[in-house]
């Protein structure tokens, strides 16, 4: 066979197979080399194309699981075949922060397939965490409608419902979920592509939750996202400020190892910071109510941090620990 053809039904089977028995291993890389490979002898192989979208997504790069499900939704026929690819695009255009694209996506995705329970609970946890109101939990109530059986549905609602401050709405939600499936409260630990999206809501929903302390009570709707947010900015601004004054105190006696010890710092930031999709619309929110000062203030604290690692001296200790001070006491005086 030449070189260039395509190969038969069976073969692709086996590299989609191969591809997805990988992605569950947490082997992405592996898995996109056999996607890839796929791809190169069969350019408009629809499910290749949205199976690497979504490994993409799984392996937290959504540039190029964009570019993946552009392709795959350029190949796509109009009407539902194309949702799962949708479904990714809007995904990676969530994770670019890239919300009004994602929103349009989520409409398209509507348009699309009105009946189909997946794509209506898709697009309303894409509106939700991009545009919010009444259409993602006219879409969350629909999907549930379509599909009452499936725990998925119910996260979803539960996911939207919360995001709106409709806490007795996500709790009642929430629990339906895990009676459907009481393993759900584990998925944020999956991998994979099969269970992507269920990863994504459970990890969601289990950090908004956690923000709103929900189920044990219901919060005042008000103060809910803000009082997350400045959990989040006092945890932020404690670690600056803490290893400000540890390198300040290493510098005089071993500026390699303080330098070292703020590059640290900064990682332990980022991992606190490490899923922006579950905390930036509540953050977005939050600053329109009067947090801006003290997220600024942690984000320059950091930021000067990242600068005596780079090129060392006095100064940027001395602005990290001011700003660190005051992210800390602004934040804490917003309660």
């Amino acid at each position: 066979m030449p070189s260039d053809a395509a190969p038969d039904q069976s073969a692709a089977d086996g590299y989609l197979q191969r591809a997805h028995l990988l992605a569950e291993l947490g082997r992405y890389d592996e898995g996109i080399a056999e996607l890839t490979a796929l791809i190169a002898t069969e350019p408009a192989h629809l499910p290749a194309l949205t199976m690497l979208a979504r490994m993409h997504l799984a392996a937290d790069r959504p540039a190029e699981a964009l570019a993946a499900a552009e392709a795959a939704v350029e190949k796509a026929a109009a009407g539902p075949a194309a949702v799962p690819a949708l479904v990714a695009r809007g995904f990676a255009l969530l994770d670019l922060e890239r919300w009004k694209d994602a929103a349009a996506t989520a409409d398209e995705i509507l348009a699309r397939a009105p009946g189909d329970a997946y794509a209506q609970r898709s697009a309303a946890a894409l509106l939700s965490a991009s545009r919010n109101g009444q259409a993602a939990l006219d879409a969350a109530w629909r999907g549930v409608e379509l599909s009452p059986d499936e725990p998925e549905a119910h996260l979803v609602l539960g996911l939207v419902a919360v995001r709106l401050q409709l806490f007795d709405l996500a709790e009642r939600a929430y629990r339906e979920a895990l009676r459907l499936e009481p393993e759900l409260g584990d998925a944020g630990q999956d991998v994979g592509v099969a269970r992507l999206e269920r990863r994504r809501y459970a990890e969601t929903l289990e950090h908004l939750t956690a923000m709103a302390d929900l189920p044990v009570a219901r919060p005042d709707p008000v103060r809910t996202v803000d009082a997350g947010i400045r959990r989040l900015l006092l945890s932020v601004a404690g670690l600056s400020l803490f290893a400000s004054v540890l390198v300040s105190a290493l510098a005089p006696a071993s500026p390699g190892a303080s330098r070292l010890f703020a590059v640290l710092a900064v990682a332990g930031v980022a991992v606190l910071l490490r899923r922006p999709a579950t905390w930036r619309p509540g953050l977005r929110e939050a600053m329109s109510r009067g947090l801006v000062v003290p997220v600024y203030a942690a984000a320059a604290a950091v930021v000067l941090l990242l600068a005596y690692a780079l090129v060392g001296g006095p100064w940027p200790l001395v602005g990290a620990i001011t700003a660190s001070v005051v992210a800390g006491f602004t934040a804490f005086a917003r309660r």
